[in-house]
């Protein structure tokens, strides 16, 4: 009788001592910009697996800074229990400069508004907004050449380039 109340007390302690929050349950596995010169726009990409599992109706929050300057880009997406990965694309983003690193926040949020994690990391590019056409080369559902860039449906000998208002 004595070895099963100490072992009752010893189980009551262990579960005491646990930590209340556990791991995190996200890890951050890739981030980069996304240029998409046919349709003449850029985004941030982040990529996580899921490390742990997530309450039901967990979101997880996503806060870019805005290249072009002003407030910045956020993005809420729910978190499905059955999916191991996440990805987050923000809104479309201007003004992109070559090795400046932007700040990015990701929270996990349980059903509750808890924050449940929070990541903080940047996101640097090798290239400058320059590369990107002034306007989309295609556009429609089927890719159509955009008649403001190929006049007549020729190829202009050189295509105008995005630029950042100062």
């Amino acid at each position: 009788m004595k070895k099963i109340i100490l072992c009752a007390a010893l189980a009551a302690t262990l579960t005491a001592c646990q930590r209340e929050t556990g791991p995190d349950p996200l890890k951050l596995t890739g981030k980069m910009f996304v240029f998409n010169y046919r349709l003449a726009y850029a985004t941030y990409t982040i990529t996580l697996n899921k490390m742990e599992p997530v309450p039901d109706g967990s979101v997880v929050v996503a806060t870019f800074e805005n290249p072009a300057g002003g407030e910045p880009l956020t993005l809420t997406r729910k978190l499905f229990p059955k999916l191991d990965k996440v990805v987050l694309e923000s809104p479309d983003i201007t003004c992109v400069k070559k090795e400046r690193p932007y700040a990015v926040t990701i929270e996990v949020k349980g059903p509750d508004g808890a924050t449940l994690q929070k990541l903080e990391t940047t996101v640097t590019s090798d290239v400058d907004q320059s590369v990107m056409p002034a306007r989309p080369l295609v556009v429609g559902p089927a890719y159509d050449k955009n008649p403001e860039v190929f006049r007549n449906g020729l190829a202009p000998t050189n295509f105008d380039t995005a630029a950042c208002p100062a």
